[in-house]
């Protein structure tokens, strides 16, 4: 038997630990209309497949896959499939004041963003946001997102600036050396060392060579296979180095090592 046509497909959400976002939403709709509403946050939509149709303040407008879409909080609008094939988009929820409250207005003038640097950026975000990612790449990418977000409403993108800052590079990396099973809070650190997050990723990887949560990521593997070459088990390793769980351990120890915990661990005695 068909399938309804009103039936949703799939629709996958969840709360992040990442400061600045309400909720993550993943969905493909094979015909679904969403009645006029508002949210308290900011909307910032990638359409996946198939385009949308939507009213915004009274104004129609369409979003597709070549554009990024930012719908403002508090502003009524709607949304349907414009084609019978329906759609799938991935969308973030902002707090208000990631953006700010002065800036509403322009984005009630153009909502849909024709960037494919910033659609770019997002989309890697969503892909850190997935559950067991590290949170210190959520961070870093979030900040990049709301910076270049920033200069769309503002009408000032820019290339960004070349940034050499040693001291705060080397800081930034005491920091992460020190907590690394806890992790690193991006926008406590950049307080900390008085910069904004994007100058210290910037910074960070100017000076190293990469940015840090891959540094971090790397330290912490590090640390698995000298507790893995000790006797301790898999399971126990990965939360004592700061993954979030086995599995999250092994795809980074694969892609760092090309082999598993548990046979690494088995070399030792060969």
């Amino acid at each position: 038997m068909a399938a309804r046509a009103d039936v949703v497909a799939q629709v996958t959400a969840w709360r992040p630990d990442v400061p600045g976002l309400t909720e993550v939403l993943h969905a493909r709709f094979a015909d679904h209309a969403y009645p006029s509403h508002t949210h308290d946050c900011w909307t910032l939509l990638l359409v996946d497949d198939g385009a949308v149709r939507y009213d915004l303040d009274r104004h129609a407008h369409g979003a597709s896959r070549a554009e990024v879409t930012l719908l403002p909080p508090g502003v009524p609008h709607d949304g349907r499939a414009h084609s019978p094939g329906g759609f799938c988009k991935r969308v973030l929820y902002l707090d208000a004041p990631t953006l700010g409250e002065d800036r509403i207005g322009r984005a009630v003038d153009r909502p849909a963003i024709d960037d494919g640097v910033l659609r770019a950026r997002i989309s890697a975000l969503h892909a850190a946001l997935r559950p067991g990612r590290d949170r210190l790449e959520a961070q870093s990418r979030l900040t990049f997102v709301l910076q270049r977000l920033g200069q769309h409403l503002d009408r000032m993108v820019a290339p960004a600036p070349p940034v050499r800052d040693d001291a705060v590079a080397d800081r930034l990396r005491e920091l992460i050396d020190a907590r690394l099973t806890e992790g690193v809070d991006l926008n406590q650190a950049a307080a900390a060392l008085g910069v904004h997050p994007t100058h210290a990723v910037r910074a960070f990887t100017r000076r190293h060579g990469l940015a840090p949560h891959r540094y971090l990521t790397g330290r912490r593997v590090d640390r698995a296979r000298r507790l893995l070459l000790d006797g301790m088990p898999a399971a126990q390793v990965a939360p004592a180095v700061g993954f979030y769980d086995q599995a999250h351990l092994t795809r980074h120890f694969r892609r760092m090592l090309a082999t598993t915990p548990a046979a690494y661990a088995r070399s030792r005695t060969r």
